[in-house]
């Protein structure tokens, strides 16, 4: 089967499994060895696909005027678009750019969504066919520290979706000592704060500075959930909200409902202060990784999704 994944940015070709940058997308592309094209040159393509995937980017107006759809169809079997962050996070452009995007998604054949709560969003705002596409890592070239873990990290900053502030809040329960990711969307003040936030870096490096803390927190709302999982192959329990799958599979018993800061403060406790606890949700999210997650599992899962579409 071949797969072209229509996306932002100039980066085109298969993606090699040694890549240092292997973020979820990207491990998408290796895993399926499909071809990644930037979305603009799509009218200089004249290779035929069997599905042909576009990521919408946030910043949509450059695309107002392309032929979008019409280039897909002209050269892929079936097309789909893949969700790009939370279900909601369209709806903060403009009218119009909402009512392009909605009129793209039911163009489509296929709309690839994150989680379960996604789905159901996007089946009840298209008449198109829903599927998941799960968060997916290439675990090929990761090194993990070999010390002791120590301390906490948390899965975003001060935004809206990341909700760094509840992260934070439940961080201090588990340690005094906090670390987090820098995003692009991480506030100037941030750095006032009592927190040791880690310069960007590519993803093998994240895995390897991850792997240095004992526990994991992401309070943020659903999109990908890639720190929820990269926490679950390294044994990091993690503390999250159940709407995003990699939580409520790989961490059940560190999961609360949106907004239940109050459980989480409990869990948080527990988890500190109960190390049988600890190593139980330690294990489990591997375990529960290598059943659900690993790259097999996801091969095997698309490819028959496919075969019967």
């Amino acid at each position: 089967m071949k797969i072209a994944f229509f996306t932002e940015g100039d980066i085109a070709g298969k993606i090699p499994r040694d890549y240092n940058n292997m973020r979820t997308d990207m491990a998408w592309l290796c895993a399926l060895d499909a071809v990644r094209i930037p979305i603009g040159q799509m009218h200089e393509v004249h290779e035929h696909f069997d599905l042909g995937i576009v990521i919408i980017p946030k910043n949509k107006e450059s695309l107002y005027n392309y032929p979008l759809v019409e280039q897909m169809r002209r050269i892929c079997t079936k097309t789909a678009t893949m969700q790009e962050s939370t279900y909601w996070y369209w709806q903060g452009g403009s009218v119009q750019s909402q009512l392009w995007y909605h009129s793209i998604l039911q163009s489509m054949d296929i709309i690839y969504c994150h989680n379960d709560m996604d789905i159901t969003y996007y089946k009840g705002i298209t008449d198109v066919e829903c599927r998941l596409l799960p968060t997916l890592m290439i675990t090929d070239h990761i090194k993990s520290y070999d010390g002791e873990r120590k301390g906490v990290m948390v899965g975003g900053n001060w935004v809206t979706a990341y909700r760094g502030f509840d992260s934070y809040i439940i961080g201090k329960i588990l340690s005094d000592s906090i670390t987090s990711p820098t995003t692009g969307r991480m506030k100037p003040d941030e750095v006032l704060l009592d927190i040791n936030h880690l310069p960007w870096v590519n993803w093998l490096e994240w895995m390897y500075e991850l792997s240095k803390c004992k526990y994991g927190v992401q309070l943020g709302t659903a999109a990908a959930g890639t720190f929820n999982l990269n926490c679950a192959y390294l044994g990091i329990p993690c503390i999250g909200y159940d709407n995003l799958n990699t939580q409520k599979y790989l961490h059940p018993d560190l999961s609360v409902p949106d907004g239940d800061v109050a459980q989480a403060r409990q869990i948080a406790e527990k988890l500190r202060n109960d190390e049988e606890f600890y190593l139980y949700c330690s294990n489990k999210a591997k375990n529960n990784y290598k059943e659900l997650y690993h790259e097999d599992k996801f091969n095997t899962t698309f490819q028959k999704q496919f075969k019967v579409s």
